[in-house]
């Protein structure tokens, strides 16, 4: 069982005689509290990873970066993936995100296309890990439906409703929007009271 590195120094606290309050049933979220948190979203893809950082705010949470990591096809999935870690690595260096939620596995029909998604999944979420900051999987259908109202919507669909709601100057590349859409389900979510937490991975 992984723990974060802040629960590893909570522990510490209380090891070494530091007195906490106690804790509520409900604890609320950093959202709840005020604390402005910055969230990365990734879509994960060997050819197209999305990624998206948003820091809530109001009335509305802030844009501070978003993009396509792209590696063409003449490209090794090697070295694919190794420029998956090195960007990823990067924007957590700069950004330095609270909390990171990536898309959930999906059953593909072809094994090897869920395969080598699953290599990219991997590459993005180690870069990551390193950091020890918390990783959240969210559910493909569960985002396109807090986002775009509709469970099955298409890729334009939630592109257009990420640049309403973050107050874009035009929609992101399908790729960043996905990522950025992760991002503010994850907000929207950490808003509010929720008797099922998130899956953390």
């Amino acid at each position: 069982m992984g723990i974060s590195l802040r629960q590893f120094e909570e522990m510490k606290d209380r090891v070494g005689g530091k007195k906490r309050g106690a804790l509520p049933v409900f604890a609320p979220s950093p959202a709840q509290t005020g604390a402005l948190i910055v969230i990365l979203g990734i879509d994960p893809s060997l050819r197209g990873t999305g990624f998206g950082l948003i820091q809530t705010a109001n009335p509305h949470p802030r844009t501070l970066a978003h993009g396509t990591i792209s590696c063409p096809q003449s490209w090794e999935r090697s070295r694919c993936l190794a420029r998956i870690s090195e960007t990823i690595r990067a924007e957590v260096r700069k950004y330095r995100p609270t909390v990171c939620v990536v898309e959930g596995i999906f059953y593909a029909q072809n094994l090897q296309t869920a395969m080598i998604m699953g290599e990219a999944r991997g590459a993005a979420l180690a870069a990551v890990a390193e950091s020890g900051i918390e990783i959240f999987e969210i559910a493909p259908r569960k985002v396109k439906q807090a986002v775009a109202g509709y469970g099955a919507a298409q890729k334009s669909a939630v592109a257009k409703m990420v640049q309403r709601l973050l107050n874009l100057p035009e929609p992101p590349a399908p790729d960043a929007a996905d990522a950025l859409a992760l991002a503010l389900t994850h907000a929207r979510e950490q808003s509010r009271y929720n008797l099922a937490s998130p899956k953390r991975i």
